[in-house]
């Protein structure tokens, strides 16, 4: 679906934008098609205030910027005011990026709701999280029907096979079952959250299915101390930082042992060294 927006409106001579960090796809996907990215920068604890938002869309003027909420890496939500502010500074198609929504308060709102009267709002979504439908690929966005039109135009004549839009269709089908897990993987995720802080480390407020924490003294060395141990977690690259995807009960059981015995502050190259020699 990304894709497929920056070949319809990015190219050569045209600008894609992001708040960094972000989606690491963002300049990939950009580039690919021609057009060149743009990394703005983002605030305390990786949020976004709308006035320093509508500032570096002023500044970088783009063609296509991307808002991801909530955002990947951070798991940081994003509030509408930035995406109200954004659509206003902008005169080029804003896309945001709802990968993760699913796992964010049921009362919060979604883009969705912005997008009457707003005919360059794209709002996209995966079928690969909430779902765990990531081996089929699906995507799909909502927007201005003379917005869709225009997609039409640039589609490839065999993005989407016919099995993988039976398999979607029928997953839509058992959705309540299919979206069962998501209650779950929110109450381990907040519990993750809850106990990295009483081991001392500093996770940041998350709205998807991931914390990312701070008050790592080496990553790599906790990276590896952790995979010893068989728990695989995810190494970013933010400074002092570590990813963990939420799962079942007894896997964050797992996690949470598996990095209270590293001690505090986690491994360290010299321990780790010593532990294996």
């Amino acid at each position: 679906v990304l894709q497929h927006l920056l070949q319809a409106f990015g190219g050569p001579g045209r600008t894609a934008f992001g708040f960094g960090p972000t989606y690491s796809m963002y300049p990939m996907l950009t580039r690919a098609t021609g057009a060149s990215y743009v990394a703005g920068t983002r605030g305390v604890e990786f949020t976004i205030t709308p006035e320093d938002a509508a500032t570096q869309i002023e500044e970088a003027k783009p063609d296509v910027t991307f808002l991801c909420s909530p955002n990947n890496p951070t798991g940081t939500p994003l509030g509408l005011d930035v995406i109200e502010s954004v659509y206003a500074e902008t005169e080029g198609i804003v896309i945001v990026d709802e990968a993760y929504q699913e796992f964010a308060p049921r009362d919060s709102r979604s883009a969705l709701t912005l997008l009457p009267g707003r005919e360059r709002l794209v709002v996209s979504r995966t079928m690969s999280k909430a779902f765990a439908f990531a081996g089929a690929r699906v995507g799909y966005l909502a927007a201005d029907p003379a917005l869709i039109d225009a997609l039409r135009l640039v589609r490839l004549p065999y993005h989407l096979s016919a099995l993988t839009q039976a398999a979607a269709i029928a997953a839509l089908r058992h959705a309540p079952a299919m979206l069962a897990m998501v209650d779950d993987i929110v109450a381990q995720r907040d519990r993750i959250s809850a106990t990295l802080d009483a081991l001392g480390y500093e996770p940041f407020e998350s709205w998807t299915n991931f914390v990312l924490f701070a008050g790592v003294d080496d990553p790599a060395a906790t990276w590896q101390g952790l995979y010893d141990q068989g728990v695989l977690v995810r190494d970013v690259g933010l400074p002092r930082s570590l990813r963990v995807t939420a799962g079942t009960e007894d896997e964050s059981t797992a996690f949470l042992d598996a990095l209270a015995s590293l001690g505090a502050g986690g491994a360290h190259a010299g321990t780790t060294a010593r532990a294996q020699g």
